[in-house]
């Protein structure tokens, strides 16, 4: 009876006596981080005229879609592929539309199959890394010959293979977006 007449005579477990709740500022900029943290690091990996790794910021992107609904506007892949474009060497505004599009198009999958599960998460990523990864590929400028596409093969496998090492990661992040942090004052 008393804690309904006084709600701050109760405290809950995670301590909200103590003044312990989540930090603003790292649950919206963890998302955002780790998207352009993964759009930068192709660039480090750099083989003489093409990077060895896929756009990991694409994959970042797609997992915290796929793991978060919700969490990142429809709006998202505009400035995150604008980031995107300023470091891949992709000319400016492909990425912008394709990441945008994506966004999209993974709204429209969601609204036509509103439960899924990671199988069908993985498919859906995979098969929106692969779109993206051919149309940047087209866009690119440069001609698309056999020996292009044999080399530019590793990249669409690990787009594939590597969605799954990423959600888990983003799961973890998502974690420590969400931890408790001491307020002070």
């Amino acid at each position: 009876m008393m804690e309904r007449l006084n709600p701050n005579a109760r405290s809950d477990p995670y301590g909200s006596r103590i003044n312990r709740t989540q930090s603003p500022l790292r649950a919206g900029s963890v998302p955002w981080l780790s998207i352009m943290l993964g759009s930068l690091l192709p660039v480090l990996l750099l083989a003489d005229v093409m990077p060895l790794v896929p756009s990991l910021g694409l994959l970042m992107l797609l997992a915290w879609r796929m793991v978060r609904p919700g969490l990142l506007p429809l709006w998202a892949g505009a400035p995150l592929g604008a980031f995107d474009d300023l470091f891949s060497g992709q000319p400016f505004g492909s990425a912008v539309f394709l990441w945008s599009l994506t966004l999209i198009g993974i709204e429209l999958i969601e609204a036509r199959f509103p439960w899924r599960g990671f199988w069908q998460d993985w498919f859906t990523a995979g098969l929106a890394a692969l779109l993206v990864w051919l149309a940047a590929l087209l866009v690119s400028g440069a001609k698309v010959t056999p020996e292009l596409m044999v080399v530019a093969l590793p990249q669409a496998l690990l787009l594939v293979l590597l969605y799954p090492i990423l959600a888990r990661m983003v799961a973890h992040l998502d974690q420590f977006r969400l931890a408790r942090a001491r307020r002070i004052g």
